[in-house]
């Protein structure tokens, strides 16, 4: 059986995806093939590459993203993500999706067309990163004649460019619909705003997942909380852990 992984992008709350990963390679579930899209594009290239979750996580808190970004003074973008780049590729030198040990579609959104974009082969870094600017925060990034933003902004869960790739499709989404947390600055009403405007369209593509993974417990956390990496690690690998256990999915033995 050919697994499909499909990750949703959320920002900081991408980090329980890793924990959810870890979770089900626990129960022997690997995937074959992962589509992903902002932060789930970054935890697919880290994975797919072959390193491990508690690698992934170890990688997440000791680097520091913030001086990597630095503040763009044109209309377009409150921050530049290409810096960002230096920190991909040092985890992923060959930057190539060719050289990954798991095929992976990174999905971003052509902002000037409106028009959804994958990329499977080729570069990885730089689509990894457009797949990750949150418009009206972070610029556009040119690449291969498109203006590239978040591809969340039109599917925040791509599960149709492996639909046909994989026979089990399991969907990690990490922007649960309720907010507890109170929205404080205007990125993450920014952000917040993306997310209702994709709900519907997200609540087709829960239901062509075989297995849907979405923590509630992350509604209690923000766009940024990044210095918080090892509590949403844990709240993904708890949540799935507990919900494999309900459901007694198992697809192998722990290794």
């Amino acid at each position: 059986m050919k697994i499909g992984l499909v990750l949703s992008g959320g920002g900081a709350r991408g980090i329980a995806h890793i924990g959810a990963i870890k979770a089900l390679m626990e129960r022997g579930i690997r995937p074959d093939i992962i589509s992903g899209t902002s932060s789930g594009a970054f935890v697919g290239a880290m994975l797919a590459h072959g390193y491990t979750p508690d690698e992934i996580i170890e990688m997440i808190v000791q680097t520091s993203f913030y001086p990597y970004l630095r503040l763009g003074f044109g209309g377009n973008g409150l921050l530049q993500m290409k810096r960002l780049e230096a920190v991909l590729c040092k985890y992923i030198p060959e930057n190539t999706f060719e050289s990954l040990k798991i095929p992976l579609v990174v999905t971003a959104t052509d902002i000037t067309s409106g028009e959804e974009i994958q990329f499977r082969n080729g570069e990885l870094a730089i689509p990894v990163l457009a797949s990750c600017s949150v418009p009206g925060i972070f610029s556009p990034i040119y690449f291969q004649g498109h203006d590239l933003v978040d591809g969340g902004v039109l599917n925040n869960l791509p599960v149709e460019p492996i639909m046909r790739e994989a026979d089990f499709l399991i969907g990690i989404h990490c922007n649960p619909f309720t907010l507890d947390k109170p929205l404080k600055r205007t990125t993450e009403i920014v952000y917040r705003s993306l997310i209702l405007a994709m709900h519907s369209k997200n609540k087709e593509r829960f239901k062509k997942c075989d297995l849907l993974i979405e923590p509630a417990e992350l509604s209690k956390f923000s766009l940024f909380d990044f210095r918080k990496a090892e509590q949403l690690f844990d709240v993904g690998y708890r949540y799935t852990k507990r919900l494999l256990e309900e459901t007694c999915i198992n697809f192998g033995s722990s290794t």
